[in-house]
């Protein structure tokens, strides 16, 4: 048997009719993560399952999401970091908890919606993990810290498929009706992030230019992100950005848009998703944010668990928190999480005083 993560959404819903047509014993797993208000979810999912004619299992993971998940997200930010709760969400809560729920109740494998292809490699005996066919929605850079293990267990029946593919056939089949057209990207957030730490005490401080100028007040380091423009609340004549966020000093650093580039970068808990990938030195195309296009660099590690990065050509927004995921051409080799540089290293190169 075969599980299936549903999720109400088109993508995961038609992945399980895939594996339905293919003859496959199928049991829709939905699991409840951080709804407030649950039942009309469970509901539409009670709907597809119904449609396609297979039965339902409500897996409630609330608990560990808000524990492993939601408390992360949070303190990243206090950290003065810009979390990717996703990639921790998949390789801690669905190609974790609910994987293990799967085989609890019988299934030897789980399926998702998730645009990425995966390989068994014999010369290397490992599970390769590989861009989807679609690049407008591949889906790679979140699942680049899965293990051996869990992407043994994994199916992914959209990988040789277009978005738009799935939704002309969903819509022929009468099932696009049933669904959403896309799962929320960052699911238990309802409208600003911010709202999370209203009741959390967050010290304002000192707006600071690249040059050491106070221009301004923040209101607190958790609102801010590296690259941002809007909302700083300075007028300087010319556009400013987030250069950096000082959490020891309690400072935001900004600066014209020439400080943002950086030529380098340092990874923590670095993960290969196979151990042949592993080198003390190699090339590598680096994406370092879902939407970014990635760009050849050379990666060094420096431990077991650190690397530092060298670009072939500086790149904008390095933001420390999110995620530096390793590519040659179609394939990914793993990654690891951007660490913090010293404000002193990304202002070096300060201009004058305004």
């Amino acid at each position: 048997m075969i599980a299936v993560a549903l999720s109400g959404g088109v993508d995961s819903s038609f992945a399980a009719y895939l594996l339905r047509e293919r003859g496959e014993n199928l049991l829709g797993l939905f699991a409840l993560l951080s709804q407030s208000d649950p039942e009309q979810e469970i509901a539409r999912v009670r709907r597809i399952c119904d449609f396609l004619k297979i039965s339902l299992e409500i897996v409630d993971l609330r608990r560990p999401f808000k524990e492993k998940v939601i408390a992360y997200f949070k303190e990243q930010y206090r950290q003065g970091l810009t979390p990717n709760p996703c990639i921790i969400c998949n390789r801690e809560i669905k190609f974790g908890l609910l994987l293990e729920t799967a085989h609890k109740l019988g299934a030897s494998k789980l399926a998702t919606g998730h645009y990425v292809r995966l390989q068994f490699n014999k010369a290397n005996l490992c599970y390769e993990l590989f861009k989807g066919r679609d690049q407008d929605k591949d889906q790679s850079y979140f699942l680049a810290l899965l293990t051996q293990k869990q992407l043994s267990q994994t199916i992914f029946p959209l990988g040789e498929w277009k978005k738009e593919e799935v939704i002309k056939e969903a819509v022929k089949l009468g099932l696009f009706n049933l669904t959403s057209p896309e799962s929320q990207e960052v699911c238990f957030i309802r409208g600003d992030y911010r709202n999370l730490f209203l009741q959390e005490d967050f010290p304002p401080g000192d707006i600071v230019t690249v040059s050491g100028k106070v221009v301004g007040k923040h209101q607190g380091l958790f609102a801010y992100t590296i690259g941002q423009r809007r909302g700083l609340g300075v007028r300087l004549g010319k556009p400013y950005y987030v250069v950096a966020l000082d959490r020891e000093r309690n400072r935001l650093i900004i600066g014209p848009k020439k400080f943002l580039k950086r030529k380098h970068l340092r990874v923590g808990g670095v993960h290969f998703i196979c151990p042949a990938y592993r080198s003390q030195s190699f090339d590598a195309f680096v994406r370092i944010r879902y939407r970014h296009k990635e760009a050849p660099a050379r990666i060094e590690l420096l431990s077991a668990s650190e690397a530092r990065v060298v670009f072939k050509n500086p790149q904008e927004a390095v933001t420390p928190g999110q995620f530096a995921i390793f590519y040659q051409k179609e394939l990914v080799l793993g990654g690891g999480e951007i660490l913090p540089a010293p404000v002193e290293e990304l202002i070096k190169n300060s201009e004058k005083p305004i």
